[in-house]
């Protein structure tokens, strides 16, 4: 098949032809059929365009749990209450940081936010187990804002005695460093965000805590 299209592909194409040279063997190929020839082509860049969207996926995980399953107690109120190590690939083109937030839609008073950080630099991909929980992080400028708990950094699973809750870790992909004071909660880093999401990444664990 590839020495065919080799051989099509070398022809010519007539004088005053509007088709790209690059098109015209799919044509020939066709044996001059339009829809043969604009159904090769569609499915060609359907093929391609599909590929390219398994190459760029932009994903999160981490090494202590995988997505849909329990987070181990060392990352909750119960443990030790230390971050997840987290990892990701595929940012967009363009990417020049990240940004993350972590929060339980189950909570009983409405959404509970556990962790924001922000100007994660774009040659970053991963945290390690354990971040510090300040403000300023040595990590090309990341700064991290106040969780619900009124606290800096991550502030792991705590709920109520009761069914689990979910709790989502979301990294955006960003075209710009964001400008925000310090102790951003997680309603000033998603104004500040309006405009320059170029991807979101999701990652997300159960805990339940029974009655004592």
């Amino acid at each position: 098949m590839a020495e065919v299209l080799t051989a099509h592909f070398a022809r010519p194409v007539n004088p005053g032809s509007s088709r790209a040279p690059g098109l015209a063997f799919l044509y020939d190929w066709t044996m001059g059929s339009p829809p043969a020839y604009y159904s090769l082509c569609l499915s060609t860049m359907l093929s391609i365009t599909g590929a390219r969207e398994v190459i760029m996926t932009f994903s999160l995980s981490s090494t202590s749990f995988q997505d849909g399953a329990a987070i181990p107690i060392k990352h909750t109120c119960d443990g030790a209450d230390v971050s997840p190590p987290l990892a990701w690939s595929g940012a967009p083109p363009g990417t020049r940081g990240f940004a993350l937030i972590a929060d339980d839609p189950d909570a009983p008073a409405g959404t509970w936010v556990h962790w924001v950080l922000y100007n994660l630099p774009a040659a970053v991909s991963d945290l390690p187990e354990n971040i510090a929980k300040v403000e300023s992080l040595d990590l090309g400028g990341a700064r991290q804002g106040r969780n619900d708990f009124r606290r800096p950094g991550y502030g792991g699973p705590c709920p109520p005695p009761g069914p689990a809750h979910r709790y989502f870790f979301r990294l955006y992909a960003l075209d710009a460093p964001l400008t925000l004071k310090a102790g951003a909660q997680k309603k000033d880093l998603e104004a500040a965000m309006q405009g320059h999401v170029l991807g979101t990444a999701q990652l997300m664990g159960t805990y339940a805590r029974s009655k004592r």
